[in-house]
């Protein structure tokens, strides 16, 4: 299999495959099996979603049908012109979210909207959901004494493949709605008011599968991605950064994220047989139960099965989440989404996942789940190539709050 892989990755122009699916696909899929996979979009997409309140939308929103995640460099000149960035970015994701119709600048003027959703802007599900990177915090703003505590450039992990034009930034912008054109909107809008304070780094477009035939939806592995989360209740002990944490008093509310591009190839995938393909899952494909059960949500037995005669021990599901006491605190709350780049210079599909995930503690969540997944088997088939870490700002709490206005204060 290693010299049918190898011929397959020098076709593609790929380097190392990628590294565990939680970095990769299952983080991203079996995160389920941490209790961090994606939760299935919401039956009756909601026309419009509540912009202010002590956390950001878009991250316990059931996910959209359309994403992007653009990474930003800021090119703001020092400290108020950041503030002054930080503003817009507020003041635009306010009336994005809302919806309502663009003003009228009058006949001699560029009109102030693109129209590209028509003549009003419809809220359209949209989340606008701002984070910053540790590059931020340099010299240029004077905010090195104010960055969370485990904010530090993603580091590269075994299996990793990292590219850095696809890697990092100062500033992560997440926009999700109900339809791509959006998505796209929203994009342009925010680049047009910000520019001459921030430049597009990098950006990828993605989409969450309608659930088929139900149940959580599958990514392009053909696997159910995501079976649980953490859910509301839990928010305070898992995703959201409490008071008497360490961290500096401005981050309470909020969060570390993980965005992690990882690509699929599925051209090799597709020649695996199927009892192969869910061994390394440790699911069923068809069901998306766990192989030792009979339905999407049962719990897998590990106890029953100590040497892995059922549900193999490097399998996925069980190299993410071992369910154990000790590994309870390891859960994360996980948002990916496919994502589709057409076809790669030597004719090979080229698609994956853009895996997304908020916790309390990138140490303590991700990278754990992560090093467990090193040299899982699915590494033959998946490539992490770009991404970073970012700190999910608090949320904007009223018409007089903006983003980061306690960290810029």
């Amino acid at each position: 299999m290693q010299l049918s892989r190898r011929r397959f990755l020098q076709g593609t122009g790929a380097g190392v495959a990628g590294t565990a699916l939680t970095g990769g696909l299952l983080v991203a899929g079996a995160h389920a099996d941490t209790a961090a996979g994606s939760a299935p979009a919401a039956a009756t997409a909601p026309e419009s979603v509540p912009f202010h309140g002590a956390h950001q939308a878009g991250v316990f929103t059931p996910p959209q049908r359309a994403g992007m995640f653009a990474a930003f460099d800021v090119t703001a000149a020092d400290k108020p012109a950041l503030a002054a960035l930080m503003r817009t970015l507020t003041e635009r994701a306010r009336f994005l979210t809302s919806g309502g119709t663009p003003a009228d600048l009058g006949v001699g003027s560029p009109p102030s909207d693109s129209a590209v959703l028509g003549p009003s802007v419809p809220a359209d599900g949209l989340t606008i959901t701002v984070s910053v990177g540790p590059s931020l915090f340099d010299d240029r703003f004077g905010l090195a004494d104010r960055k969370p505590v485990r904010l530090a450039p993603m580091p590269t992990f075994k299996n990793d493949s990292l590219d850095p034009k696809w890697c990092h930034g100062d500033l992560m912008v997440q926009i999700c709605a109900n339809n791509p054109d959006t998505v796209q909107h929203a994009l342009r809008d925010l680049a047009k008011h910000t520019r001459g304070a921030m430049q597009l780094r990098y950006r990828i477009n993605g989409f969450v599968s309608p659930p088929r035939p139900s149940g959580a939806p599958r990514n392009l592995m053909g696997f159910k991605d995501g079976i649980a989360n953490p859910q509301q209740d839990e928010a305070d002990k898992l995703i959201w950064v409490q008071p008497g944490a360490g961290e500096p008093s401005w981050a309470v509310g909020g969060a570390y994220q993980v965005v992690r591009t990882i690509r699929m190839l599925v051209e090799f995938w597709d020649r695996v047989s199927l009892a192969e393909q869910e061994k390394m899952f440790g699911r069923k494909r068809d069901s998306g139960a766990p192989l030792d059960g009979r339905d999407e949500l049962d719990a897998p037995d590990y106890g029953k099965d100590p040497d892995g005669k059922v549900i193999p021990v490097d399998a996925h599901i069980r190299r993410a989440n071992p369910r154990t006491g000790e590994t309870d605190k390891n859960r994360l709350l996980r948002r990916g989404y496919n994502y589709d780049l057409g076809v790669d210079t030597n004719g090979n599909v080229d698609v994956g996942l853009v895996f997304c995930c908020y916790q309390q503690d990138v140490v303590r969540q991700f990278e754990t789940v992560q090093k467990r997944l090193a040299d899982e088997p699915l590494v033959d088939y998946i490539q992490p190539y770009g991404g970073g870490y970012f700190y999910t700002l608090p949320g904007v709490r009223d018409d007089r709050d903006w983003y980061a206005s306690a960290l810029l204060a």
